[in-house]
């Protein structure tokens, strides 16, 4: 575990800022552009689809592609791949095409999914979605390698096949994106991955048992070299120069974000499958109540939401815990301009984090 915490920029798209005309992609370009001129970790940009909340990037090998012509030594990330919806070859082939454009840069979280809706890609793998979720991470891993694949042709006939063109690195950085269930981080420990995390869900107290969880399984995997992996939380960002006006600007976006996700907040992954609620089976009074009780807790004690100095405690219990990247989650909802103006406040956040791991 390193004594710093790196700082990355992740994106999950409210396409409110695209409201009267504006450019969906501004924020995510600019971002970018800033993230590579000062030193940030990574841009993070996920998989989904068919709605406004997320769908603004239904392909983050598109997206990454595009960030790759326009920066230098940023790393590109999907935040998640969600691996059942794809063959693994062909994950394998856009994301080396994406290693080449960036030289180098490229990496990859896969997720299970979670929305029906979006398995009408491949509707079979929907019930055993979580079960093959790290088999196809480790075939896109051999593919990456160069190994080849026996596959079945449109006549029939099998075939051995490799991806072209080749990646420029020669080991894919590979993630797993988990709401906190410890089978799926202790499988992540297990078969060397890194750890893609969030607060929805679960507390810090929680994500910390989490965290031990995974080093401990990473610790002791087959062919452990002495490294303790990497996991990286996604949090909620929004830096001002006031903590009271900055609650303000973000309550209204962010209660709308934590509305549309409430599914998530209810049905963390510390609860028993027998207490899952349904969302839609709530009265809109309750639904307002659970909202500002989680906007209280995301802000005071679950995002980078605030002044500097209110962000930067949070930053050093983040970095107690284990946490080596945070993954700031910019995107849901202010207006793009507004969001850009805010980031040199999480530049000098970022600084001061250098100055207080020495």
């Amino acid at each position: 575990m390193s004594t710093t915490v790196d700082f990355s920029l992740f994106y999950f798209a409210n396409d409110s800022a695209s409201e009267g005309g504006g450019n969906r992609y501004e924020l995510l370009m600019e971002g970018a552009k800033f993230a590579d001129r000062n030193g940030f970790t990574a841009v993070w940009t996920p998989e989904r689809h068919f709605h406004p909340f997320g769908g603004t990037y239904p392909n983050p090998s598109v997206t990454s592609a595009a960030i790759a012509a326009v920066t230098e030594r940023v790393h590109i990330r999907a935040g998640s791949v969600v691996a059942p919806l794809h063959h693994p070859l062909r994950i394998a082939e856009e994301w080396s095409v994406v290693d080449n454009i960036s030289g180098g840069r490229v990496g990859i979280s896969v997720a299970s999914g979670w929305h029906a809706t979006d398995f009408c890609f491949n509707p079979g793998a929907y019930e055993n979605r979580r079960a093959g979720l790290f088999e196809q991470a480790e075939q896109v891993r051999k593919l990456w390698r160069g190994e080849p694949m026996t596959v079945t042709g449109g006549t029939g006939d099998e075939a051995s096949v490799r991806i072209f063109p080749p990646p420029v690195q020669p080991e894919l950085p590979v993630w797993i994106t988990s709401g906190g269930d410890s089978r799926t981080v202790q499988e992540a420990g297990a078969g060397g991955y890194g750890l893609l995390t969030h607060l929805l869900g679960q507390d810090l107290d929680q994500l910390a048992e989490k965290i031990a969880l995974y080093r401990k399984a990473y610790a002791e995997r087959p062919g452990a070299d002495g490294t303790p992996g990497h996991v990286a939380l996604m949090v909620h960002t929004f830096l001002g120069e006031d903590d009271d006006a900055a609650r303000e600007t973000v309550r209204a976006p962010l209660s709308a974000y934590l509305r549309s996700s409430l599914g998530l907040i209810l049905n963390g992954s510390q609860m028993g499958a027998a207490r899952k609620i349904d969302p839609s089976k709530l009265r809109e009074k309750d639904i307002d109540f659970l909202v500002a009780r989680a906007f209280d807790r995301y802000y005071d004690d679950g995002g980078l939401l605030g002044g500097v100095e209110k962000c930067r405690a949070v930053v050093r219990r983040l970095r107690s815990i284990g946490v080596d990247e945070i993954a700031c989650l910019i995107d849901f909802g202010l207006p793009a301009q507004e969001v850009l103006g805010s980031l040199d406040h999480l530049d000098r956040l970022r600084w001061l984090s250098l100055d207080d791991s020495e």
